[in-house]
């Protein structure tokens, strides 16, 4: 597998001379791959299996050694995370035999929140670095075909790590980015013209979110004219970084103008890093603050670093509720969003990264894990609910559709099976094959299974948002009121978003009931959500306080209506617990008497909640 080579002269000639060499090995290992995807696939899983032949989750099924897809396919069950979480729990708690993979365990990539909570446990191993290392190498590449001369200037990205756990057994557990951010892969990276960013490593690892994002960006604006694409994880990161902007623009004018750095930054190891790009430069400091204290922000990011020829983020799915806030501030630069991943497993790349925002689609690259797809089918058009098909029985479970036989048009359910030791797990997401390179399928990223509420990197599905609702409307039943019904949405027209939430309640004398019960109301779902969505909260600062709107009586009879009225069956209709169609927020704002905020933040800490009794 090709790894990006490593820069061995600083001769300009010589240089691109390797990125020439390096791209066209790129573009050729994925022909290669595609072409050949289901014989890379047939390979991967026999790799797999044969590697993991004694671990004592296949043995618990009677795979016996083999290595067939036929075989395999016939007596290891499809699961989820909760099937898996016995077998987690006892590695986390220091388990070291061979559990579900035959190399050991390096640690836990922590994934979304379970319904219980807390974050879900995703087991890597060493190698895995390798990799994600080789996915990242492909992007550049790809991109380069599209947009020359990509490596003459540098990438502005803002990159962050968030705080980290330890099981009860030893092992680290923290997000994936944080786990490849604090890696050597990251760290000593080859000098790659690609990988040449504004930001300092140091500024990237600095756990505090303020000195992050001040340093980071001090160091992006003293750089403005080398910078010739941007981006961040997220567009919900992007978007929080100008808006950082918009209101310390005039501290960094300042670092600018005078060569120093504000005295809040006080990590030596990012003071130390950044004194050695920041340099006097009164001429770049009235520029920035001339362009920063016009009226408008409209394209502010053309307007401070000029070069910039798209933003790179991840604008699918949820964070598709992001676009035009981006077009605002870059002017409509194009939106690139380059790869696919998970905590559970790095999947594909976008080969036509120029394409409009709504036409993503991705190829997954064959050697990444073995894939198989569930068929699903949509159930109500308007508000977006997935389901299985009712016709699926757990006999035609087992017979899931392999890589290259995808029908076109479809939607399926990705399924994995990680050199890691995840085996025919259900990854939740949705996708739809859009088409084909060679023998390989490219997919859109429809949603991610039960997600009705998410604002940056968390996800509420339906169930925890039923019980969190349920915990604060008891809190109504002692003045002689009760929820009658409830949806919700998640609100980004300011940063930070927040969660919407509507209630029709059923009350005897609405007198009796003080606005201080309706924010203790909104602070106890924020309480009973999960731990990503309460982190967002207080650490990361990167989810507003939820709020509650106290809609009419008959409001969501009137929503029923209007459901019917756009096709729904009267049947099959259920009240959506998230909406996303405007015409709906619309009809329910319209119908709106009051409305209150969590008046403080919940509480979150680090780890899982019973790590803190066995520590």
């Amino acid at each position: 597998m090709p790894e990006a080579p490593k820069i061995l002269s600083d001769s300009a000639d010589c240089i691109d001379d390797i990125v020439v060499e390096n791209n066209n090995k790129v573009l050729k290992f994925i022909e290669d791959v595609t072409a050949d995807a289901d014989e890379v696939q047939r390979r991967v899983l026999s790799e797999i299996l044969s590697r993991s032949a004694n671990v004592e989750y296949l043995q618990r099924y009677g795979l016996n050694g083999c290595t067939d897809r036929e075989t395999f396919k016939k007596v290891i069950p499809v699961v989820t995370y909760e099937d898996l979480k016995p077998d987690i729990e006892r590695i986390a708690n220091g388990d070291t035999s061979p559990i579900l993979c035959s190399q050991p365990i390096s640690e836990f990539l922590t994934s979304s929140g379970t319904s219980a909570g807390e974050r879900k446990l995703m087991p890597t191993i060493e190698e895995e670095l390798g990799r994600r290392s080789l996915l990242y190498s492909l992007l550049m590449p790809v991109m380069s075909q599209f947009l020359p001369g990509l490596d003459k200037g540098k990438g502005m990205y803002f990159l962050f790590v968030k705080s980290e756990a330890k099981t009860p057994g030893g092992l680290v557990a923290r997000p994936v980015l944080t786990s490849y951010y604090k890696s050597s892969h990251f760290k000593n990276r080859p000098n790659d013209p690609y990988t040449n960013y504004t930001s300092p490593k140091e500024t990237i690892l600095c756990l505090d979110s303020y000195q992050s994002m001040y340093s980071q960006l001090l160091c992006g604006l003293f750089q403005n004219e080398d910078v010739v694409r941007v981006g961040a994880v997220f567009a919900s990161g992007f978007i929080r970084a100008i808006q950082f902007l918009e209101k310390h623009w005039s501290l960094l004018c300042k670092d600018i103008r005078t060569g120093t750095i504000d005295s809040k930054i006080t990590d030596p190891s990012v003071r130390e890093a950044v004194m050695k790009i920041l340099k006097p430069n009164p001429k770049l400091a009235d520029f920035v603050e001339a362009e920063c204290s016009k009226g408008s922000w409209k394209g502010i990011i053309t307007r401070l670093w000029p070069e910039t020829k798209y933003i790179d983020v991840i604008v699918t799915g949820t964070m598709s509720q992001y676009i035009p806030a981006l077009d605002y501030y870059s002017n409509a630069l194009p939106l690139v969003c380059t790869m696919y991943a998970s905590s559970e497993c790095y999947f594909g790349i976008n080969l036509n990264p120029l394409c409009n925002p709504s036409e993503v689609s991705y190829t997954l690259i064959p050697n990444m894990a073995y894939f198989e797809f569930l068929p699903v089918t949509r159930k109500d058009e308007l508000t977006g609910s997935i389901s299985e098909p009712t016709a699926l029985n757990d006999k035609e479970k087992q017979q899931l559709v392999d890589l290259v036989d995808v029908k076109l048009g479809q939607d399926y359910e990705l399924v994995v099976t990680t050199y890691a030791g995840l085996y025919r797990y259900r990854v939740g997401d949705i996708l739809r094959v859009s088409g084909f390179k060679n023998k390989a399928p490219q997919f859109n990223f429809i949603c991610r299974k039960n997600v009705v509420l998410s604002i940056d990197s968390d996800k509420t599905d339906e169930v925890e948002l039923q019980n969190a609702v349920k915990n604060a409307a008891n809190q109504l039943l002692q003045y002689e009121a009760s929820l009658v019904e409830y949806t919700g949405y998640a609100d980004t027209s300011a940063i930070p978003g927040h969660y919407v939430l509507f209630w029709e309640l059923s009350v005897k004398d609405s007198t009796l009931i003080a606005p201080s019960v309706f924010e203790d109301c909104c602070f106890t779902v924020e309480e009973s959500l999960n731990s990503v969505y309460r982190q967002g909260r207080v650490c990361d600062k990167s989810i507003g306080p939820l709020e509650i709107r106290v809609v009419e009586n008959g409001t969501f009879d009137m929503l029923m209506d209007f459901a019917l009225s756009q096709g729904s069956s009267i049947n099959q209709y259920k009240t959506p617990r998230c909406v996303k169609y405007a015409p709906i927020i619309e009809l329910l704002n319209s119908r709106v008497i009051s409305s209150y905020f969590s008046p403080k933040c919940p509480r979150w800490t680090a780890g899982h909640k019973q790590w803190c009794t066995q520590n």
